[in-house]
C-alpha cells in the first residue's frame, strides 16, 4: 500500500513550482483537452453507430479517426454570418465566455500523484486550492452566462428560449449537483480535490455515498446539456437552440465548450466518486500501480468510462419534455439530496459520539418509527364533491391532465342529432348511386 500524503502537501508541493514548468502544464492540458475532444467527436459517432448498426465515420484515416479534424477544418472555412439585429459585441463575447471556463476547471483536478518533471518534483495538477470544489462549480455557472448571452444576441426568438431554458435548467440542477458533492465534503472533512482523492485510499466513496453519486451522476447530465436534457438544443422545438445563428468558428466553440464539459465533470466525478488516479481493485495489491506515470491510464480509463455512459444515454433515450424535466429537478433530485445529506450528517455525529451498537440501536427505533407512521396514516382520496369540474370553453384548449371533459347534454343531443343527419344523408346518397349504376 502506498503511503498516503497528508492534507495540504500537494498544495505546497506545487507551490514551489517554477514558472517553466506551470507553463508546460498549462500547455498540456490545453493540447490534450483538444485531442481529447476531437476524440470524443469520433467516439460517439462510432459507437452510436454501432448502437444503430452502422458503421460510422470510417473514411478519413484509419478507422475514421481524422474525420473530427476534418470537421473542423470545414467549419473554419465556412462562412461567418452575423444577423443584421444582432448585437455585435456580445454576439463575438458569448462563445467565448461558454468555452474558457470549461478549460478553467481543469486546473484543480488532480490527474496523477508525486513525479519527476525535467529534475523538478511537483503533481500532475496545475494547482491544488484549499476550495477546489467551488472552483469547479463556479466554473460551470459561469459557462451559462456565454449561453444566456449567445441567445439575447442573436435578436432572434429562438435562441432567446433556448438560452432561457438552459439558465433554468443550469440553475436546476446546480442545486442537486452541489447537494451530492457536500457529502463527499463531510467525508473527506477537505474542499481541496488532492485530499479528496487521498482521501479514498482506504475505499470509495462511490460504495459509501452511493445515493450522492447517482444524484451527481444524473445532474451532470442535466448540467451539460446533454441527451436526454438537451432542451436548449432541441431541434423539433427550436430549430438549434441557443446558437441557431451562429456559424463558423463561433459555433465551434459552442461546440468545444459542450464536449470539453462533458469531460471535465466526468473527470470531476471520476475524482470525488472513484478514487481519482487510484488503481481500481485488485489492480491497487500490485506494488508501483499508484507511483509514477501510471495513474494517469486509471484517472483517463475511469473518464472514459462515464463518457460511454453519455454516448449510451445519448443513443437510447428519448429527449424529455421540458416539465418533466424541471419536475425530475425540483421535484425529487433537490428533495432527495437534502434527506439523504441530513441522513449522512447524522451518521457523522453518531460515529463521533456513540457506539456501533448503539448507532444499531437508533438507527432500528428510527426505522420502526418511520414504517409505523408509514402504515398508520390512511391513504385518503379526497372526495369527488371537492373535485373541480372541467372548464369547458369556445377555445380549444388541451385537456387537463390528459382527461377529455365531459360533453354538456344539449351539446350532446346537438352532436348526436347532426351525427344521425349526415349518416342518414351518406345511406341517401349510397342508394341513389346504386340505382345509376344498376
Amino acid at each position: 500500500m502506498n503511503p498516503v500524503p497528508p492534507p495540504g502537501y500537494t498544495q505546497s508541493l506545487i507551490a514551489d513550482d517554477p514558472f517553466w514548468l506551470t507553463l508546460i502544464k498549462v500547455l498540456v492540458i490545453f493540447v490534450l483537452l483538444m485531442l481529447i475532444t476531437l476524440f470524443m467527436i469520433w467516439f460517439e459517432r462510432r459507437v452510436v453507430g454501432r448502437m444503430q448498426q452502422r458503421p460510422g465515420p470510417n473514411w478519413n484515416g484509419p478507422f475514421g479517426l481524422l474525420q473530427s479534424l476534418a470537421d473542423g477544418l470545414k467549419l473554419a472555412f465556412k462562412e461567418d454570418i452575423r444577423p443584421v439585429l444582432a448585437d455585435k459585441a456580445v454576439f463575438f463575447i458569448a462563445p467565448v465566455l461558454s468555452v474558457v471556463p470549461a478549460f478553467v476547471a481543469w486546473s484543480v483536478i488532480p490527474l496523477g500523484p508525486e513525479v519527476s518533471i525535467f529534475g523538478e518534483q511537483t503533481a500532475l495538477q496545475l494547482t491544488d486550492l484549499p476550495v477546489g470544489v467551488l472552483v469547479v462549480l463556479a466554473c460551470s455557472s459561469i459557462g451559462v452566462y456565454g449561453i444566456v448571452l449567445a441567445g439575447w444576441a442573436s435578436g432572434s426568438p429562438y435562441p432567446l428560449l433556448g438560452s432561457l431554458r438552459s439558465a433554468a435548467q443550469v440553475i436546476s440542477y446546480e442545486l442537486a449537483l452541489g447537494l451530492s458533492i457536500i457529502a463527499v465534503v463531510l467525508y473527506a472533512g477537505s474542499l481541496s480535490t488532492a485530499d479528496i482523492v487521498a482521501a479514498q485510499s482506504t475505499g470509495w466513496y462511490v460504495w459509501l455515498l452511493p445515493v450522492s453519486f447517482m444524484i451527481f451522476a444524473v445532474s451532470m447530465v442535466g448540467e451539460t446539456n446533454r441527451a436526454p436534457f438537451d432542451l436548449p438544443e432541441a431541434e423539433s422545438e427550436l430549430v438549434g437552440g441557443f446558437h441557431t445563428e451562429y456559424s463558423s468558428l463561433k459555433f465551434a466553440l459552442f461546440f468545444l465548450a459542450e464536449y470539453v464539459n462533458m469531460v471535465t465533470l466526468s473527470a470531476v466525478a471520476t475524482t470525488l466518486f472513484l478514487g481519482g488516479w487510484m488503481a481500481p481493485w485488485p489492480l491497487s495489491l500490485i506494488p508501483g500501480v499508484n507511483e509514477g506515470w501510471w495513474p494517469l491510464l486509471w484517472f483517463f480509463g475511469k473518464t472514459l468510462a462515464f463518457l460511454f455512459v453519455y454516448v449510451w444515454l445519448r443513443g437510447t433515450l428519448p429527449r424529455q419534455r421540458y416539465d418533466q424535466f424541471m419536475r425530475l429537478g425540483w421535484k425529487l433530485l433537490i428533495p432527495v439530496s437534502l434527506v439523504w445529506l441530513m441522513l449522512v450528517a447524522t451518521l457523522r455525529v453518531l460515529r463521533t459520539e456513540l457506539t456501533t451498537g448503539q448507532i444499531l440501536v437508533v438507527g432500528g427505533i428510527a426505522l420502526v418509527i418511520l414504517v409505523g407512521a408509514a402504515l398508520l396514516i390512511p391513504d385518503q382520496a379526497p372526495p369527488e364533491e371537492d373535485k373541480e369540474p372541467p372548464v369547458i370553453t369556445d377555445y380549444p384548449v388541451p385537456p387537463l391532465d390528459l382527461a377529455v371533459p365531459e360533453t354538456p347534454k344539449r351539446r350532446r343531443r346537438a352532436v348526436a342529432g347532426k351525427r344521425d343527419d349526415q349518416q342518414a344523408t351518406e345511406t341517401v346518397g349510397a342508394g341513389t348511386s346504386g340505382e345509376g349504376d344498376r
